[in-house]
């Protein structure tokens, strides 16, 4: 049996900001311990995002992404990433694309969730992205291997030719 959301249940009313900071209606959330903890229950599902306590399932706003990537360094062949939360993983490169105005998304935390990339994040990256001519594209280049880097609202990004 599927856990139902819980509207105004005990907690009040939780969101993420488009920095990926927590916030109720009473204004952001700033204790590390409560923060970790709602990160850490985060679910999402069918686009719907919600903090599992338990059986009980509370309704998060998500302005944008839940995750922002704070800063990017390659490492060997490969991108790193430091996300707001603190943790680090490494890019998957089929994961990165582009929206409107070239702003950089990709899936973290195993591929549950998509982080935007900070400006300064996006920087860092641009580091490693040429302008692929026969495709009309960004191209990401990583190791050796080049990425054409897909539209957030298209199709996965495939290794180049």
């Amino acid at each position: 049996m599927s856990a139902e959301l819980q509207e105004g249940a005990d907690l009040p009313r939780l969101g993420i900001d488009r920095e990926g900071e927590w916030f109720t209606e009473e204004g952001e959330i700033t204790h590390a311990g409560i923060v970790a903890t709602l990160r850490q229950q985060l679910r999402e599902e069918e686009g719907r995002y919600f903090v599992q306590i338990g059986p009980q399932r509370f309704p998060v706003d998500v302005e944008d992404t839940p995750f922002t990537v704070v800063r990017v360094e390659p490492q060997g062949g490969e991108m790193s990433l430091l996300l707001n939360d603190g943790s680090s993983e490494l890019l998957n490169p089929f994961t990165l694309k582009l929206a409107e105005g070239d702003v950089p998304y990709c899936k973290v935390k195993g591929g549950r969730f998509e982080a935007r990339l900070t400006r300064a994040a996006a920087h860092q990256l641009a580091r490693s992205i040429e302008y692929d001519e026969a495709s009309n594209r960004a191209v990401l280049v990583l190791g050796g291997a080049r990425y054409v880097l897909a539209s957030r609202s298209g199709s996965r990004g495939a290794p180049a030719q």
